[in-house]
């Protein structure tokens, strides 16, 4: 019998050119695939429930494989714990029904961005956040944030190699809180553009350095036009946090 097993995934993407499978680049869903087909002795295929960009990390990425195999979770969860590089775990392993997908099931993502403000970097932390020196005002960019509530175009934060058929998406909530010298930028919604959570951190960071206002940043989303909102803010400081079901 055909069974549907669901993977729940840690990894630091810093050594990976993203989650989807590259012939000629090490990414984590040609590494997976590698290691869960060598344990159940079948060629698998994992379907996620979104790419994640080279750099990004994920704190629990779904991804769901079909398999015939009689290996038990358990036994699975702790092959793949002996097989798998230190910088990928598994957090869960689970038997689901057939017609779960870990990306046409989820109902929404959460993502944390995380900025390192503070005068000084961190050898610890610059694989894991994106360091600005600069003082930021934090109450206002969470005023701009505020104004990404809701069901919007969100054209102006999409990336030129985005395929996603279109703009609109319903943002839950977006906010920054600090925990001593981190600002963690929490957001969660129905879904996400390519490159959007990153083109948003880029610009609240305009706004929290004084080179934009609050009411300049609502305006972007009527604008509709990538080229006026800010940089894409980079990689490292992304994690995906939860996918919703």
């Amino acid at each position: 019998m055909m069974r549907n097993i669901k993977l729940t995934i840690e990894y630091d993407g810093t050594g990976y050119h993203g989650w989807q499978y590259q012939p000629n680049a090490v990414t984590i869903q040609g590494v997976m695939e590698e290691k869960v087909g060598r344990l159940v002795n079948e060629k698998v295929s994992l379907a996620a429930s979104g790419r994640t960009d080279a750099g990004v990390h994920a704190l629990n990425q779904v991804a769901n494989f079909r398999t015939e195999s009689k290996i038990s979770c358990e036994a699975l969860h702790r092959g793949l714990d002996g097989l798998l590089p230190e910088d990928i775990a598994i957090i869960d392993v689970m038997d689901v029904d057939e017609d779960f997908h870990s990306r046409f099931s989820a109902t929404g993502k959460i993502y944390i961005y995380q900025i390192l403000n503070r005068l000084h970097p961190s050898a610890l932390l610059n694989r894991f956040s994106w360091f600005i020196r600069c003082p930021l005002d934090i109450a206002l960019m969470n005023e701009a944030a505020s104004h990404l509530i809701g069901e919007h175009d969100f054209s102006s934060f999409r990336a030129s190699s985005c395929g996603a058929p279109h703009p609109v998406k319903d943002i839950k909530s977006a906010q920054f809180r600090r925990e001593g010298d981190l600002l963690l930028f929490e957001i969660d919604a129905t879904g996400f553009l390519h490159h959007m959570v990153r083109n948003i951190v880029g610009t609240l960071v305009d706004v929290g350095m004084g080179r934009r206002t609050s009411v300049s940043f609502r305006e972007l989303l009527e604008l509709k036009d990538r080229r006026l909102a800010g940089v894409t803010a980079p990689p490292q400081g992304l994690f995906l946090k939860h996918v919703k079901y």
